[in-house]
């Protein structure tokens, strides 16, 4: 009598090696991705798989998408962690974002039109990305501003898209304010923003 094996349950979801190394990963592939699958970004054709955020990078976050949505004109809505489609092998999750009211509610993966706001939170594993890499492929897809959040202390710096050219010919962005404890824009709409009300 021989032993049957014993089937076991797969593990969890990850990207193809193959496809890894061959950097042929599509948007279409993201928006087929089973139900399991960790948080990931697409990057070049290449699925990254973002950490786990801290829990004073969820705090920040849910702290001014909460005082977003108390101050935030009604043509612009309030959103976290959606995908925004880069171009069509890249695409990134900000950790806030505004975007236009008309926008269909069911999209799981924005345009860069759709968006008047990124939003990123650094964090010890991700400091290079979200101050060089993020803003640069954020303002080279044309969404027109970015805000970078630092911990410890909280310090909020707002860029806006300027008409200064990067090393490829696109638009960069260039800071318009920064501070520790008030924050005071004219755009994308009117803000009084003090950095004690999105501090933990």
């Amino acid at each position: 009598m021989s032993a049957e094996p014993i089937a076991t349950p797969p593990g969890p979801w990850c990207p193809d090696p193959i496809r890894q190394q061959r950097a042929d990963y599509t948007l279409e592939d993201l928006l087929n991705l089973p139900d399991d699958a960790p948080r990931v970004e697409l990057v070049d054709g290449v699925i990254q798989v973002t950490p786990s955020p801290t829990l004073g990078h969820q705090d920040i976050s849910l702290l001014l998408a909460h005082w977003l949505l108390q101050h935030t004109p009604g043509h612009l809505r309030v959103a976290q962690a959606v995908g925004v489609a880069l171009n069509t092998n890249t695409s990134r999750q900000p950790d806030v974002l505004l975007r236009q009211a008309e926008v269909p509610s069911g999209r799981s993966l924005l345009r860069p039109e759709d968006v008047v706001l990124a939003v990123e939170i650094v964090s010890p594993g991700t400091r290079r990305t979200d101050r060089f890499a993020k803003p640069g492929e954020y303002a080279a897809a044309g969404i027109p501003y970015y805000w970078r959040i630092e911990q410890d202390p909280v310090h909020l710096y707002a860029y806006r898209r300027g008409d200064r050219l990067g090393p490829a010919g696109e638009r960069q962005y260039e800071l318009i304010s920064d501070s520790a404890e008030l924050i005071e824009l004219v755009e994308p709409f009117a803000i009084k923003l003090p950095i004690a009300d999105i501090t933990p």
